[in-house]
């Protein structure tokens, strides 16, 4: 911890922190041409989705994780799959791309918080990274994965 700063100062730079970090990716990834993301075919070990319908129950809590998308204008909404055409579905597939980018970038932020917090500090900051991000990175490669199902099927 290079910066010494009183609890009350060092939470506020975690809450405001966080909030600047992860609303500002969201923002700025929402400006970034679509055509940047392709996101490739998805793993072979994913099984076009069941994967994590298997290992995480991902069904039953997904709906419960926010869609920031809604937040900004030219966001694209992922809560639900509007079209079945195959443009809609690759569309919809490089907005998770997006999205796990998003919040993988997000996670890459997590070491600035080490500048000021106590060692028990950056595990709080820790938990909270992976706990807010990593849902999400799931929720996005299996939706990606369910997609490239569909969109096998459609074509």
């Amino acid at each position: 911890m290079p910066i010494e700063l009183p609890i009350a100062g060092i939470i506020a730079l975690n809450v405001g922190g966080w909030l600047a970090i992860q609303m500002g990716l969201a923002w700025g990834f929402t400006r970034m041409p679509a055509r940047w993301f392709n996101p490739g075919p998805a793993f072979r070990w994913e099984a076009g989705g069941r994967f994590y319908e298997a290992v995480f129950r991902i069904k039953s809590w997904k709906h419960r994780l926010p869609d920031a998308a809604r937040w900004f204008k030219g966001g694209f909404p992922k809560g639900r799959l509007a079209r079945t055409d195959r443009g809609h579905l690759e569309q919809f597939a490089r907005e998770t791309w997006r999205g796990e980018l998003c919040h993988w970038a997000a996670l890459a932020c997590t070491p600035v918080f080490f500048l000021w917090n106590p060692w028990w500090g950056d595990l709080v900051v820790i938990a909270y990274a992976l706990g807010a991000n990593l849902p999400c990175i799931v929720v996005q490669r299996y939706n990606r994965a369910r997609l490239q199902r569909v969109s096998r099927r459609a074509g």
